[in-house]
């Protein structure tokens, strides 16, 4: 008999985080810790349920990237491949893996989403603060407690944010996408890049078309509101600071294109996550 067998406590501590999350199908997985666990892409069993709190990050799959702001809570279905990217320290990270056979049937649990968390939601998350590891119908208590989360979540939440950026393996584009990133600021001209990199108009259009399936506009657009909702959220700079430094020269287009795409107005996001998340 190996050391292993006869050390069954030990086995189970040599588990990864992610074998651990599927080692038993019908249990629900509880793991909340201010440490960033570090995954590569990956897949599981069970869905996920993750609240972040005091930082800003994003789920990445491999066709987009999903910014989750504060006071949002990202609904991951089963099978989905994906990690999270921290940008910044993060005061707590809350997951909840729930086995698909714990739910009532509902066309939510099927779905990646980004959604506002409720006062009930986030309460009911919080309740499981001192809570670890696997959930089985041993505790029948904290069992269906687990259910009746996944369950409610479903029920009460019908809009997903929708600030998606996608990404592409595309070896032409890539540093592409890298350089608006890190150019926001500037005037991002469709001729100009292209320009920059040996590529006609016509030809760089077409890359973004083809790979993103967005217009080249539409991409520099998404990148400016998404990293001007980091800015709301991590630093004290003014509206019109901040819309300045993601490359609008004007508040009232940066004001209209960010509730065009968040449906919300800068000010009002800013202050609905920071009250709400402190």
């Amino acid at each position: 008999m190996s050391q292993k067998q006869n050390h069954p406590k030990l086995a189970l501590q040599e588990l990864s985080f992610l074998e651990k999350v599927d080692q038993f199908p019908r249990s629900s997985y509880v793991y909340h810790s201010n440490v960033e666990v570090r995954l590569e892409m990956h897949s599981h069993t069970k869905h996920q349920l993750t609240y972040i709190e005091g930082g800003v990050a994003y789920l990445q799959t491999k066709e987009n990237s999903y910014f989750l702001p504060a006071r949002h809570f990202v609904w991951i279905p089963a099978g989905l491949e994906h990690f999270i990217e921290l940008r910044t320290s993060i005061t707590m990270m809350r997951n909840i893996y729930i086995p698909n056979q714990a739910l009532m049937p509902n066309n939510f649990h099927s779905k990646m989403g980004i959604y506002p968390v409720s006062t009930l939601v986030l309460e009911m998350i919080s309740f499981t603060e001192n809570w670890s590891e696997n959930i089985t119908k041993k505790e029948p208590e904290k069992y269906l407690y687990m259910k009746t989360l996944g369950n409610v979540i479903a029920s009460t939440n019908k809009t997903a944010l929708a600030v998606v950026l996608p990404t592409t393996t595309n070896i032409k584009l890539r540093p592409i996408l890298r350089h608006i990133y890190f150019n926001v600021d500037q005037s991002l001209q469709l001729k100009d890049i292209a320009a920059k990199f040996s590529l006609s108009s016509r030809s760089l259009s077409r890359l973004f078309r083809e790979n993103l399936d967005i217009s080249f506009l539409q991409y520099v657009k998404l990148t400016r509101i998404i990293l001007s909702m980091e800015k709301l959220l991590q630093t004290d700079l003014s509206i019109s600071e901040i819309a300045y430094a993601s490359g609008y020269n004007s508040l009232a287009t940066f004001s209209n294109t960010f509730f065009e795409i968040a449906k919300v107005r800068p000010s009002d996001f800013r202050k609905k996550n920071r009250e709400k998340s402190n």
